[in-house]
């Protein structure tokens, strides 16, 4: 995900909305770093403020098209002016928000497009399923919202389909810090509690899995 907007506040604070939904968040602070920033990572999406120095968003959509035609462009901004979204639809935007916008609404386009971005979305037992790409929970295509650590132990264990994770494997994937095994029980326990008691396999003496649809 590329984020550029030159608002700082407004980029930290969808940052702080969005942002671990995804497996990875960078923020440009222009049209002209946007661009750059593109050509270095390659994000699967891109959103983008409409107004900005050295480059507009549609001004940088141009030429992010011109790089990657598949690219999705999602444009905010606080203006409605017809002209201004026959220009977005022009340069092949994907999305046209305007501020003030809610965070969940671009989360569920977002999820709402994830085939086209190459995601697969894996089916779990009792009716959830989970977004690879997004790394967002759904029970019955409910969103249900996680911690950043939760999405993480959630995203092991969907990478991990096949193997029982122990521990300490565990514990390094998901705390900077050293933690105890008292912890980690409590931690499932809570998440178990806001998902499903099935959800989560606890294999006695060997670790973790999750149980996937069959």
């Amino acid at each position: 995900m590329l984020l550029v907007e030159d608002e700082e506040n407004i980029a930290r604070l969808l940052k702080g909305a969005i942002g671990d939904s995804f497996h990875s968040f960078t923020i440009a602070k222009d049209g002209k770093e946007g661009l750059e920033k593109f050509m270095q990572i390659s994000p699967d999406i891109v959103i983008t403020d409409i107004n900005m120095p050295k480059l507009t968003g549609l001004e940088m959509a141009g030429e992010l098209k011109k790089l990657n035609p598949n690219v999705p462009v999602i444009i905010l901004s606080a203006f409605s002016e017809r002209e201004k979204l026959f220009n977005a639809i022009d340069v092949g935007v994907a999305k046209y928000f305007l501020k003030p916008y809610d965070p969940d609404e671009i989360l569920e386009y977002i999820s709402s497009i994830a085939d086209e971005l190459g995601s697969k979305i894996v089916e779990l037992c009792d009716g959830f399923s989970f977004n690879k790409t997004t790394h967002a929970l759904y029970k019955e295509s409910r969103f249900v919202a996680l911690s950043k650590n939760e999405k993480k132990f959630i995203t092991l264990l969907v990478e991990n389909e096949n193997t029982i994770l122990d521990d300490e494997t565990i514990k390094v994937s998901i705390w900077d810090e050293s933690v105890s095994d008292e912890r980690l029980r409590t931690f499932v326990r809570r998440l178990r509690g806001k998902t499903s008691k099935t959800l989560i396999i606890n294999v006695k003496g060997l670790g973790y899995k999750l149980r996937f649809f069959s």
